[in-house]
């Protein structure tokens, strides 16, 4: 069962590095931040809305990389999207601790998630980067 569990969450890093969901920017955007790996050269620009009731309306990325940094910005912004800000921040929490290898306490992600698929990008520190690139980049705007 593992094996086929292994399959998945490949396919599903591979599809989404391929054909990146929410590539593009956001028109209009009232957040952005820039992300950028000196180790490998991925780099990207993350756009959002924010609305009044502090709901990521719209999220997109651009930029290029390998397929886990394409591939975990395109499943970030298809899980951002729709949230509040609070949500968001919860799982981007999750997410940076699930790939660091550390998944036990988290709060809002769960096993069923398509996020899972990165978890075992903690086996490889230097892929952490990779993975966690758009998320920093997310967290970045936010304080801005």
């Amino acid at each position: 069962m593992n094996d086929l569990i292994n399959d998945l969450y490949q396919e599903i890093i591979l599809d989404h590095g391929r054909e990146p969901r929410n590539f593009g920017e956001c028109d209009p955007h009232n957040k952005s931040a820039d992300g950028h790996n000196p180790l490998c050269g991925d780099n990207l620009k993350l756009t959002f809305f924010l609305n009044d009731q502090n709901i990521i309306e719209d999220i997109k990325f651009t930029g290029e990389g390998c397929a886990i940094s394409l591939a975990s910005a395109s499943l970030m912004t298809e899980k951002l999207k729709g949230k509040k800000i609070e949500v968001a921040e919860e799982i981007f929490k999750d997410f940076t601790n699930l790939v660091s290898g550390s998944d036990e306490d988290l709060k809002v992600l769960n096993e069923e998630d398509s996020l899972y698929a990165l978890k075992g990008v903690g086996g490889f520190p230097m892929r952490v980067k990779c993975a966690t690139m758009a998320w920093h980049a997310f967290n970045q705007a936010l304080k801005d």
